[in-house]
């Protein structure tokens, strides 16, 4: 009995957690790829330098000698100037790389204003979609078992295997012929249907964080006949967002630029979604609402 309840505790820990991961590596992978990073040094990997600042909120940016321009995790050793930024830094990389800088050979790319890192915000994000699917799973599965039966214990590991019979759709169940029918009882745990307020809480969740990271998310019904001035006035606090990691972005490129002569610069990847949306409503607004002569 307590292996097969340990069995069913570990079968549910494990689909925890790989709903939690799918979540919070699916967000995560949105996260890094927003930013499109224009004349780039051929020697900095742009996908390792966003995983960076989304984990660690901060990369260094700086030329080698030998390497060329490399951009990697920063770790600061003391000394701020009146700013609070450090004046001295150490570049560090998983093979062993490490060098030395200061504020006069090197720049620090910050993740937002706030000089912290997102993996923070989009763990709890994929903590509350997890808990939000299994608890769908469990209602679901609800629907399926909504009877507790009760029965003697010598019966229990019949019925077990009556129930197996049951749980795996099978059509006739049979029973053996000393089974006890009065000694059986069948009560109803009445388990209400809120799979689908539960998704719709999970879709709206989703939204949020998705405006949280600047991703834009109309979602609306046609019958709704927004204009295009509500859908942009909807997508305020998602460019909002956008602008919190961005400009920390465009400030880092103007210093490297200047400290080393490039050309670098960076912008938020297209946004299809947005500019469908935009499209949409100006094609419902040149027809005529009800009530309106065309």
């Amino acid at each position: 009995m307590g292996r097969r309840r340990n069995s069913e505790f570990n079968t549910s820990a494990r689909r925890n957690n790989r709903t939690y991961i799918q979540y919070f590596d699916r967000l995560t992978e949105l996260a890094i790829s927003m930013f499109d990073w224009k004349n780039l040094p051929e020697t900095i990997d742009p996908r390792y330098m966003e995983l960076v600042l989304f984990n660690r909120g901060q990369v260094v940016f700086f030329k080698d000698e030998e390497l060329g321009f490399l951009a990697l995790p920063n770790a600061g050793s003391g000394r701020f100037n009146v700013y609070g930024i450090p004046v001295r830094r150490r570049a560090y990389a998983v093979n062993g790389y490490n060098k030395d800088l200061t504020d006069r050979d090197s720049v620090i790319i910050w993740n937002n204003m706030l000089h912290t890192n997102s993996a923070f915000e989009v763990e709890q994000y994929a903590e509350r979609l997890w808990e939000i699917d299994r608890t769908i799973d469990v209602n679901v599965k609800a629907q399926k078992t909504p009877v507790l039966i009760k029965c003697n214990e010598n019966e229990r590991l019949t019925m077990k295997n009556l129930y197996m019979q049951y749980d795996g759709n099978s059509p006739v169940i049979y029973g053996d012929k000393n089974l006890d029918p009065n000694g059986l009882q069948a009560i109803s745990t009445q388990a209400p249907y809120v799979a689908d307020a539960l998704y719709q809480l999970r879709t709206q969740l989703y939204n949020e964080v998705l405006g949280v990271l600047g991703i834009s998310n109309i979602s609306y019904q046609k019958r709704e006949r927004l204009i295009s001035d509500e859908v942009i006035r909807s997508l305020g606090g998602t460019i909002a967002n956008r602008f919190t990691r961005l400009e920390p972005r465009r400030m880092a490129c103007e210093e490297i630029n200047r400290m080393f002569g490039l050309n670098m610069s960076i912008d938020y990847r297209e946004d299809y979604q947005y500019m469908t949306a935009i499209s949409e409503t100006l094609d419902e607004d040149s027809e005529p609402r009800e009530g309106e002569n065309a």
